[in-house]
């Protein structure tokens, strides 16, 4: 059974229990401004998962490509990539555990066929409900674990100590697939279990350091499309699907070298220009700040592990489907940097953990490369000094992307909401003083300023600066009523919403309001999920910091609120 059969029996399933099917989001959001990539599918769901009305309805189903950042090391053991596609169903506060942990069996068993003994199940210690449940489905007790909130608790910011102030979350239960092997249990990494499903149910929200019950109780699943194919086809490795065996069989071409004794490079390599090839179709270009930054580290490990297969870097742009050219480009350009690399290792007698790192970080070198290249010459590498670099490095990359890789609006702290409603006047004002071509490219938002990203082919000028700003703070000192409703498509196109109608849509969609202004028309109206204030004076002077180039046709603006 390949991916294209697998995605639709699950999106038929569950149609057929009711729910409708949403478009999937873009891998970089437009309208999300507090995350660089879309990572999970409840990630653009978070403010209905609060409560606000979806347009579709309490019943949701989908298949959402999907891209996170801090799984790039972990990719070559045959089961992480940093982009897959994750199949989701939702209940918006109408069922809940007694209905969905039986339909996922279901489908599991009788629509996929997966062996009711090659799965195993785990719930969270405390769940009777949920274990209670797996028993009536005759799941057999030693197949049912319990852990503690370290596995089976799910929130974006891991257990509920970690959870910040008004992040969502709760108990939930996975699904494991048995490959066979030595003696250990679902969560062990050795690859004798690979989960291949995790139903969240979403009860609780930190509230005043507590946790406390949404006014609605929510489902969020979610199986990985890779996962599940592997587990169809009883073969642990995500990379001997059909989704990933093309790319595999060019790479050995360009190589000439067989997958079977270079499987970790190869797996680097199939990922990271999968991923790049996606995001460049989403609008990235290599650069060294934010998705750039993350486009061109893929683009540069992938080609690192060409190097080692004895590849050449310049037909890794052979790999992808579209966008040759872009990555051509950036391969030339890495190429000599590569060279450089090799030759600063020549010139060092003597290498220790700490310039192994330096070399990892300035060059690209994985450990594994140098470590290679300094064995030859009789030389051996304080492996643990290495590692001590690499954590100081992740902690600080972890720190980053708690609030810069941070799916969906998380925090939703006041501060942030009124950037958030800030972001849609600055957007409008940039259109009434540049021109109608200007549109909103991305955005990013913490509690000390907003940044925003737009379509416009040269630098402000000073005065088109203060003229925006001006303009934005006359429509925060107007105290313009914010206004949300749901219609359909065609009402949001004759109301002029701001939107990418070339995207598809649900048949009604969400929008906000800024005004209104004269004759009924809104100062400012675009498709948002939210959340806003209910009015713009709430908001406070806002004050332009910074415009600047982020790649061709793109500009940036900083901003905050002045004190």
């Amino acid at each position: 059974m390949d991916s294209k059969k697998i995605r639709e029996k699950y999106i038929k399933f569950f149609v057929g229990k009711a729910h409708k099917q949403i478009a999937p989001a873009r891998l970089v959001p437009e309208n999300d401004p507090t995350t660089l990539f879309t990572s999970s599918g409840m990630q653009p769901l978070v403010p209905y998962l609060l409560g606000q009305e979806h347009p579709e309805g309490k019943r949701l189903v989908n298949s959402q490509p999907c891209f996170r950042a801090e799984d790039i090391d972990e990719v070559g053991d045959n089961r992480h990539t940093t982009f897959f596609e994750m199949l989701g169903n939702w209940s918006l506060g109408d069922y809940f555990k007694k209905e969905q942990l039986p339909w996922i069996w279901e489908f599991l068993t009788k629509e996929l066929g997966l062996p009711k003994e090659k799965l195993y199940v785990s719930v969270l210690e405390g769940d009777k409900e949920s274990y209670e449940i797996w028993k009536s489905l005759r799941v057999k007790e030693d197949h049912i674990f319990f852990y503690g909130v370290d596995k089976n608790w799910w929130s974006r910011s891991g257990p509920p100590e970690k959870m910040p102030e008004g992040e969502i979350g709760g108990p939930d239960s996975e699904v494991f697939y048995d490959f066979g092997g030595e003696d250990c249990h679902p969560n062990c990494a050795c690859g004798r279990f690979l989960e291949i499903g995790n139903s969240v149910f979403i009860q609780y929200q930190k509230t005043d350091g507590k946790l406390k019950e949404l006014p609605q109780k929510n489902v969020d699943f979610g199986g990985g499309l890779e996962r599940l194919i592997a587990a169809v086809n009883n073969n642990p490795d995500v990379f001997q699907t059909d989704l990933y065996i093309p790319i595999i069989r060019n790479i050995e071409q360009i190589t000439n070298k067989k997958y079977d004794g270079n499987k970790s490079e190869m797996q680097v390599i199939a990922d990271h220009m999968k991923a790049a090839t996606s995001l460049i179709i989403d609008g990235i270009m290599p650069s060294n700040k934010l998705q750039g930054y993350v486009l061109r580290r893929l683009l540069r490990r992938a080609a690192v592990k060409m190097r080692q297969l004895g590849g050449d870097l310049i037909k890794l742009s052979k790999l992808a489907d579209q966008n040759e050219e872009v990555i051509k480009e950036e391969m030339e350009r890495f190429s000599k940097t590569l060279d450089k690399g090799l030759k600063e290792i020549e010139k060092i007698e003597k290498i220790d953990g700490k310039a192994a790192f330096d070399l990892y970080q300035t060059f690209g070198f994985p450990y594994e490369v140098t470590e290679e290249l300094f064995r030859e010459k009789g030389q051996e590498i304080n492996k643990e000094q290495f590692k001590t670099e690499f954590e100081k490095h992740q902690q600080l990359s972890r720190t980053a992307s708690s609030g810069m890789f941070k799916g969906g609006l998380a925090d939703h702290s006041e501060v942030v909401i009124k950037y958030h409603t800030a972001t849609h006047l600055l957007h409008q004002a940039l259109r009434d003083v540049l021109g109608s071509q200007v549109f909103q490219k991305g955005s990013n938002i913490t509690a000390e300023r907003l940044r925003f990203d737009f379509s416009y082919e040269r630098k402000m000028t000073d005065s088109e600066i203060k003229q925006v700003e001006e303009l934005v703070n006359q429509k925060i000192k107007d105290d313009l009523k914010v206004e949300h409703m749901i219609v359909s498509l065609d009402e949001a196109k004759q109301m002029h919403a701001i939107g990418l109608f070339d995207e598809k849509y649900a048949e009604k969609v969400s929008i906000y309001g800024i005004g209104p202004q004269s004759k009924g028309r809104y100062y400012s109206l675009e498709f948002c999920g939210g959340p806003h204030v209910e009015h713009t004076g709430v908001i406070g002077q806002i004050e332009i910091t910074k415009e600047e180039a982020v790649s061709f046709g793109i500009r940036r603006i900083y901003a905050k609120i002045a004190l």
